[in-house]
Order: C-alpha cells, then structure tokens, then sequence
C-alpha cells in the first residue's frame, strides 16, 4: 500500500447547509465506491466550495456520513470570474495499492470540469 490521491468534484443546486451536506457525502461515497476503498484506508481530506456556497462546511457533510475521525479541512475556492458556481472539490489522500487504478470523481455539472481524467462512478 502507498498514499494516493482522488479528485472529486460535485455541484449542488442551491446554497442551503442540507444541500452541501447531501452532495458532499454523495461525491466522498463515490469516490470511495469507484476506487473500492474502504473509509479505514482514508488518511485525510481536503474540501473546497466555491464563494456562493456559504451555508455550510462540506466538512459537515462528511462528518455526518461517518467521516468523524478522518482529518480534513475546508477551503473556499478562488472567485473566478466564469467559474462554475456551486461546486465543492474533494482531494482525498488514501492508502491504496500503488498498481492499482485511480477513478477520479466528477458528479453532476461538475463532469465538465476535467474530461480528461474523470469517470462516471
């Protein structure tokens, strides 16, 4: 086993603390769904969410999904001008077999974000 990394990204469709919950536990879920991880091989979490979300720590959302004893911080995205709004970024650092896979995670609008490394979970 080896520490890897895991993009993910997902979009929501309105500010609201339930929303950044719900779509933040969703995107981790998927991740760890489609690169068959198990949470007890997490070794930490970074999330971000771009300025318009503001209801909520994406932190939150994962703590309520089980993720209590995983170290994470949350940052808020650069506000760039034509951005897509919205969006919460998961950066997952997990111990995993170095000849194995990586699955990168894009949900809902978000896929658009980076087609050249994402797949459908």
């Amino acid at each position: 086993m080896t520490l890897r990394a895991i993009k993910g990204a997902t979009t929501i469709s309105v500010d609201s603390a339930r929303e950044i919950c719900v779509g933040t536990g969703e995107l981790l879920q998927a991740m760890l769904d489609a690169n068959n991880i198990d949470l007890s091989h997490v070794v930490s979490l970074v999330l971000t969410a771009t300025p318009d979300l503001r209801s909520e720590f994406p932190a939150r959302g994962a703590r309520d999904v089980g993720w209590g004893d995983v170290p994470m911080i949350c940052a808020q995205e650069l506000d760039v001008p034509g951005a897509l709004p919205r969006c919460i970024r998961a950066l997952l650092h997990v111990q995993h077999s170095a000849s194995a896979p990586i699955r990168h995670i894009y949900l809902r609008d978000a896929a658009g974000l980076r087609p050249d490394i994402a797949t459908s979970p």
